[in-house]
């Protein structure tokens, strides 16, 4: 049976008598005459093919078929009941939902473990996923409802999207403790002279960069380049070559790679880091927490107290 052939009025109406055993009682809640109650229930008979209810004592006696159905049959109408009424507010400490944020490798060392530290005490039932805007299509994911947020320079996110700057990001030279130019003057011809790992990002705006460079024609002696940031760290600590980097992104790995960085002597433009999400999620209260929290955690300046406001198309 296909439930194009049930009228879902006879499904309430049917777990109305299993709670009520009594047709007068039905027909009071459902607004309906006692005549009515009968010939819906005569309807559903002839659909399912049971009597479900005959006369007893004091009322009507579910047959065993429609004990069996009871259950399913509450428990859908219910799960229907919570999807057309859904809850107001959001509780993130009872909330369990996995979330998902686009963003690039440089977003999962620089984001990721202050938002996880701070979900395991606000928000436990919460898991995260990242995903890549390089191996999926990002705006399609997230105007499908696969994605929930992304943050970092997205230059390719514009119309249809809200956007909320975080903070501007500027650009540094990483190199390992001890490095020659660790105590040196950082001059322009130093810097330029070094031997350089370039990383060339597909798909982000970090690419500014060497775009900017080539344009005032700078000339680097590039030694190694890679297609990531993740391999940086370990790179760096066993040579003596030199990155430019998103000062966030060298704040987190000089630690733990016992890595150095200064300010470079050539000004850069800066590199706005944006969180972005799509319109259809624009109102989802789960989203819009999700939202403040990296606000709280990431936004610099200013930037807390702007309004998000929908990205402009260009």
């Amino acid at each position: 049976m296909e439930l194009s052939e049930i009228d879902l009025n006879l499904l309430l109406l049917f777990q109305r008598l299993m709670q009520e055993r009594r047709v007068s009682s039905v027909a009071e809640q459902m607004n309906m005459s006692q005549p009515g109650v009968s010939n819906a229930l005569a309807k559903l008979r002839r659909r399912l093919g049971d009597p479900l209810f005959v006369r007893g004592p004091g009322g009507v006696v579910p047959t065993p078929f429609a004990l069996r159905l009871a259950e399913p049959v509450a428990h859908a109408l219910s799960t229907l009941h919570a999807a057309l009424n859904p809850e107001t507010g959001f509780d993130p400490l009872r909330a369990s939902r996995t979330m998902t944020i686009g963003m690039t490798d440089i977003g999962e060392v620089v984001f990721l473990p202050a938002l996880l530290e701070h979900l395991s005490r606000a928000a436990p039932g919460i898991a995260l996923n990242t995903v890549r805007n390089t191996s999926v299509n990002l705006g399609d994911e997230m105007a499908d409802g696969r994605v929930d947020l992304a943050i970092g320079l997205l230059p390719q996110l514009q119309g249809g999207f809200y956007q909320r700057r975080l903070f501007d990001q500027r650009y540094v030279c990483l190199f390992r403790r001890g490095h020659p130019l660790e105590d040196a003057p950082l001059t322009v011809d130093a810097w330029r002279d070094a031997e350089h790992l370039v990383v060339v990002s597909a798909g982000t705006g970090h690419g500014q960069v060497d775009e900017w460079l080539k344009r005032r024609r700078v000339k680097r002696r590039v030694r190694l380049t890679v297609p990531h940031f993740m391999s940086v760290g370990y790179i760096l600590q066993r040579t003596d070559l030199i990155a430019t980097v998103p000062e966030h992104l060298a704040l987190q790995l000089a630690a733990p790679f016992s890595l150095g960085w200064r300010a470079l002597p050539v000004t850069l433009p800066g590199a706005p880091i944006h969180m972005l999400w799509h319109t259809r999620v624009n109102q989802d209260e789960g989203n819009r927490w999700l939202r403040e929290v990296v606000i709280n955690l990431f936004a610099e300046g200013e930037a807390r107290a702007r309004k998000a406001a929908p990205a402009r198309k260009k």
